[in-house]
């Protein structure tokens, strides 16, 4: 399976959660270097790599479609994006806005679209895109991050219907606050008892990547920590 944006906040769980299940992963990530506790692991292997290019795309996804005979390609899961804070929309530029929807969208787009043909030529398979709860609970001071991630969900739902007769399926989740050390830093005053831990969110994408989950498709899985 391939793993975008795995040294990220969620990145590290979610490789780690594949790897308990047993799963051959192929993480991507700029520096190509594993999460910190999973260096060596016999089952990872990773990938250097800029997922806003076609080009590094397509060399990404060509390893881990590479052990087609052992360890087959039958998921992927898109991690790659990002929450910048902005203004009211008439005070955002038209730049910023863009970025936003750039950052969080064009990753998932160009791997979704270059893994497809191998999950429709096996018959079978699973995508998880990361949108967010703000994708249907906006927030004030986000429109772009909120615009952006409201295209994640629907590009999924796009995916799921495209494809479902080809046996794949396409599922979102939609996170409220992640509790990792970049959200912690940069809201040192929160409740972080309400946030959700990132392993749970890994333990939901590993659910709908699995057999288990296999009438499932267009979802948009909510993966909130407490009220």
């Amino acid at each position: 399976m391939l793993v975008t944006g795995a040294t990220g906040g969620l990145g590290p769980a979610v490789v780690a959660a594949f790897l308990d299940d047993g799963w051959r992963v192929v993480a991507t990530s700029r520096s190509g270097r594993p999460p910190q506790d999973l260096v060596g692991h016999d089952r990872l292997e990773s990938v250097a790599t800029d997922l806003f290019e076609p080009a590094d795309v397509a060399e990404a996804v060509a390893v881990a479609a590479a052990d087609r005979a052992a360890a087959p390609l039958r998921a992927l899961v898109n991690l790659v994006g990002g929450y910048a804070i902005g203004g009211l929309v008439h005070e955002t530029p038209i730049e910023q806005f863009e970025r936003q929807l750039t950052l969080n969208l064009r990753p998932t787009y160009l791997v979704t679209q270059a893994v497809l043909p191998h999950l429709v030529d096996a018959g079978n398979g699973a995508i998880v895109c990361v949108s967010a709860r703000a994708a249907v609970a906006p927030f004030r001071g986000a429109g772009g991050y909120v615009s952006a991630k409201a295209a994640v969900l629907a590009f999924a739902q796009a995916v799921a219907v495209e494809y479902r007769a080809a046996g794949v399926r396409c599922n979102a989740v939609l996170p409220s606050v992640i509790d990792t050390p970049a959200n912690r830093t940069a809201q040192p005053e929160a409740d972080t008892s309400k946030w959700v831990p990132p392993e749970q969110v890994a333990a939901v994408i590993r659910f709908l990547c699995s057999d288990d989950s296999a009438p499932t498709s267009g979802a948009a899985i909510p993966v909130y920590g407490r009220a």
